[in-house]
């Protein structure tokens, strides 16, 4: 059944119970090893509500260049299937939005998931995750990853399994937090700043254990707009949502309704925009902190995407449940941890009428400044505004404004080239 929320009521309710639940620091006995692990699910709802194809991988690097990248190449973000010897710029000069979504379309981008571990004497561990139906596209300390070769056709067969191996990670709570940095800024080394123990893997040493990829996989909740513009929230899968707030950004006004857990369907209006930063943050890290993490960690969590979450535009943040983490991405630690906290927010992207009339406007004028703050989303909103287009060389002008765009886009790709 639906249900319909009245935002005071809520926001107070999670709010008590959340902070009566906040966790501590992981104190374990003598010899314990505990791990704690977050990470995010980012994808993009359909007219229907339900996740669609996108640009996963598109968008500018935000990773200092130690990082590793698949294959060795960091323009696998976009186009895996570059031809040898072609150039990044020359790649980039040629890209259109229907290429790239040709060679790397899927539902699901997993941005940032770090691996903490605690313990108060030294130790070495084993370190496996596999992705099913996903991929491995970035990493580090280096690694060992085995998914063979990528294209357009990968991720949407049943058998993907992406995996990342750490064969001996030496685990180091007495050392020195001496790490990897560069002089360019990056949201990478936020997450750094928690008590876990600093970790040695061969020569390269690092706070956490870091990765990324992406995936075609039903994610468990859908988001679409009612006649009178409230969101109906539709939770798809077997079980409860554990949290869930729904974000608004317009320039410098933002706002935010905590919804809390969803077990069926709910209907909400938009938050007003009369919300501040730092209640929000107070209320994600609350959130986190809810679900297993340590303060710290979920300091780290929101400062590592404060620029992302909280971009303009309307979006979903929602925990997912820790069974569906666990099937879509199992964890092996050898020898086994005494406790694991596995903590990932889904995001779920979402574009009002007003949103895609936006767009249009800007495409209609050429607006490229306009345009470049939807960035890895302007793929999807176009694909919007183009499924109420019937005229050809209207279309073909909209694709010339949109590709401008991607190209621009990209360019802040290669970084490290």
């Amino acid at each position: 059944m639906r249900r319909s929320v009245m935002a005071g009521v809520f926001a107070m309710s999670a709010g008590v119970s959340i902070s009566a639940r906040v966790a501590e620091l992981p104190r374990a006995k003598s010899g314990e090893l505990t791990v704690h692990e977050w990470g995010t699910f980012t994808s993009v709802a359909g007219a229907d509500g339900r996740a669609i194809d996108w640009l996963p991988l598109g968008g500018p690097s935000d990773l200092p260049c130690f990082v590793q990248h698949f294959n060795n190449d960091q323009f696998v973000k976009t186009l895996p299937a570059r031809p040898a010897g072609t150039t990044v710029a020359t790649a980039v000069a040629s890209a259109t939005y229907d290429l790239a979504r040709r060679q790397m379309a899927a539902r699901v981008r997993m941005e940032t998931p770090v691996l903490y571990f605690y313990s108060d004497r030294d130790t070495t561990v084993h370190v496996r995750v596999s992705f099913h139906h996903g991929l491995m596209t970035e990493w580090f300390p280096p690694a060992t990853v085995s998914q063979g070769a990528v294209s357009a056709a990968t991720l949407h067969d049943a058998a993907t399994t992406g995996v990342i191996d750490w064969p001996a990670v030496r685990v180091t709570p007495t050392a020195a937090p001496v790490f990897p940095t560069e002089r360019v800024e990056s949201r990478y080394y936020a997450a750094r700043s928690t008590d876990a123990a600093p970790l040695s893997v061969g020569g390269a040493r690092e706070r956490f254990l870091f990765y990324r990829g992406v995936a075609d996989f039903d994610v468990p909740l859908g988001a679409s707009f009612e006649s009178d513009g409230r969101v109906l929230l539709k939770n798809l899968s077997a079980n409860e949502i554990p949290a869930t707030i729904l974000f608004e950004r317009r320039g410098a006004k933002l706002g935010y309704r905590v919804l809390g857990l969803i077990g069926g369907d709910l209907l909400s209006v938009p938050p007003a925009l009369d919300g501040t930063m730092d209640g929000l943050r107070h209320t994600l890290e609350q959130t986190l902190a809810a679900q297993g993490l340590t303060a710290k960690e979920a300091s780290a969590m929101v400062e590592t995407w404060r620029d992302s979450w909280f971009e303009d535009g309307l979006r979903v943040f929602y925990i997912m449940p820790r069974h569906m983490v666990d099937d879509v991405l199992p964890l092996d630690i050898t020898p086994a941890p005494t406790r694991v906290a596995r903590v990932f927010v889904g995001r779920l992207e979402l574009f009002p009428p007003a949103t895609v009339q936006a767009v249009r406007a800007a495409i209609d004028a050429d607006d490229q400044t306009s345009l470049s703050k939807y960035a890895r989303f302007l793929g999807p909103l176009t694909d919007r505004v183009l499924a109420e287009i019937h005229h050809p060389a209207v279309s073909a002008r909209i694709r010339d404004v949109t590709n401008a765009a991607l190209t621009t886009y990209l360019r802040r790709t290669a970084v490290c080239e």
